[in-house]
């Protein structure tokens, strides 16, 4: 099953792994920083490589973990790699260098680019995203301008000069959901294991998540139920979601475990690798890594357990959907 495949990878497993990027090799996560030290050199900087970041003269940091995922990502493999970076690179320092969008752009432009996201909070400085909403534990709800070239994440200073922030979400939230479905595929076997995947080129289609209720009738045809969905978003170009109507809840269950688990690993944009049970705009987290082996495993409480006793006793063909 395509959805399951990992990334690429050039040097043989065997090989010595480095230990900020665990996909590449020692090897390769030279290559890497080699790489990313010459991009930078050839716009007049230099700059101090550290394991996951690079600074310049000025203090400026740049974090390397997208980035390094979309290298590893990138089927073509190392001889793409200082394109790749090289691009990168330049948007970076365009986007410091030049004149900020916020100060560029009418009111009304911004307030039409604006997106909500959800995001890890692995990203989330809460001195600087103290207005972010916690959606899950975990993740968290920003705002973001879309711009043709990047996607500027909004801090709290940003979102004093643009106003109030739960009139700027409101606008926020009325942009995404006017936004089109790019993909839509069911993923499924013969034991009648099924669920749905959204996907897409967007930095918002995991971010979806946020209008759930609208997607699932956009993709289906068919409301929500009261007890709502599974939901998995690994990372921010995939949204997977199964409607909890009846025992076929137990099968996709596990399988969206391993579909989320699968998709955060090594992956740009990385949200989360769990499966989480939405219901009215809650998620409740049902899957984990053990502390002691870091295996997969279900972990329900005893709304979930609740819920799965009385789909058994409900039996099929009794959802209870409302329309």
């Amino acid at each position: 099953m395509g959805w399951f495949r990992r990334g690429p990878r050039r040097d043989d497993e065997d090989a010595p792994r480095d230990p900020g990027f665990s996909y590449f090799s020692e090897r390769e996560a030279a290559l890497f920083r080699g790489r990313v030290r010459e991009a930078f050199a050839e716009l007049g900087l230099e700059v101090t490589v550290y394991a996951d970041a690079v600074t310049d003269d000025s203090g400026r940091r740049f974090g390397l973990g997208t980035l390094a995922a979309v290298c590893h990502q990138d089927p073509r493999g190392t001889p793409v790699w200082p394109e790749l970076v090289r691009r990168h690179v330049r948007l970076w320092v365009r986007a410091l260098d030049g004149p900020s969008a916020l100060d560029t752009l009418p009111p009304e432009q911004i307030r039409a680019q604006l997106y909500p996201r959800v995001v890890s909070g692995e990203g989330i400085d809460p001195g600087t995203f103290g207005y972010a909403r916690t959606v899950a534990p975990g993740l968290y709800e920003v705002l973001a301008l879309d711009l043709p070239e990047s996607v500027m994440t909004l801090t709290d200073e940003a979102l004093e000069r643009l106003g109030d922030p739960a009139r700027l979400r409101e606008r926020a939230l009325h942009n995404l959901r006017d936004l089109p479905v790019e993909g839509h595929e069911t993923v499924k076997d013969t034991d009648g294991m099924r669920f749905e995947v959204i996907l897409g080129d967007s930095f918002y289609t995991a971010s979806r998540v946020l209008d759930l209720d609208a997607v699932v009738r956009r993709v289906t045809g068919r409301a929500l139920g009261e007890d709502g969905a599974l939901v998995a978003l690994p990372f921010r170009h995939q949204l997977a979601f199964h409607p909890i109507r009846d025992t076929s809840i137990v099968p996709a269950l596990g399988a969206m475990a391993s579909f989320a688990a699968s998709g955060y690993e090594d992956t740009p944009g990385a949200i989360s690798p769990y499966v989480f049970w939405w219901r009215a705009g809650t998620l409740t987290q049902l899957s984990e890594h053990a502390e002691e082996d870091g295996q997969l495993r279900i972990v329900v409480g005893d709304d979930f357990q609740e819920l799965l006793e009385r789909l058994i006793v409900r039996g099929p063909g009794r959802s209870g959907e409302r329309g």
